[in-house]
């Protein structure tokens, strides 16, 4: 395949770091299939500005009549997928969504199998994040205002209690990152 240097994400690299909203490579199907890449980033911000931008990428396709297009890079999505063919409004949709909740979100939509509206809906029960299940054990059991007398405090193993929480289906976590546990109610 010979790329179009102007416009293929391959040859001039990776989008800047540091956007600040996902975007998505869009390229023309008629012109991948006549042997040339031809395509260019889109920042993600509503559908009709897609939809604007992908009428100009496919406008100035090196094929005549260029119609299809394709999905064939994004970047700033975290760990949510990103189909060929998404719908420009699941594409905004996944983008709002990644935008509010950074990469707890992605790590959300990993757990629920990419379903947005099951993602959405856990933050009505987040519990916060805490270093660990232990320490989440121990904050809910203060919270509860059982009064531990000081004598006993030593001997209880809240990363156990902890743990049995998430076991019996209390609670699920999500991990960010080094004692960085989002801690979750079930519903």
């Amino acid at each position: 395949m010979e790329p179009n240097t102007e416009t293929a994400p391959a040859e001039r690299g990776a989008p800047p770091i540091g956007a600040t909203r996902p975007r998505i490579w869009v390229g023309c199907w008629a012109a991948y299939n006549s042997g040339h890449l031809h395509g260019r980033w889109i920042t993600v911000t509503n559908t009709d500005e897609i939809w604007d931008a992908v009428r100009a990428m496919l406008a100035a396709s090196p094929e005549a009549d260029a119609e299809e297009w394709g999905i064939f890079d994004h970047e700033g999505f975290e760990a949510a997928e990103v189909s060929e063919q998404a719908s420009f409004d699941r594409v905004c949709a996944l983008a709002d969504f990644i935008g509010e909740h950074g990469p707890l979100g992605g790590k959300l939509l990993e757990h629920f199998g990419q379903n947005l509206d099951e993602a959405s809906a856990a933050f009505e029960d987040y519990a916060g994040e805490h270093k660990g299940l232990g320490d989440f054990a121990a904050e809910f059991t203060e919270e509860c205002g059982t009064a531990i007398p000081e004598s006993l405090a030593p001997y209880i193993d809240y990363d156990a209690m902890g743990r049995d929480m998430e076991l019996a289906g209390d609670v699920f976590t999500v991990e960010t990152g080094f004692e960085e546990v989002h801690i979750f109610w079930s519903r």
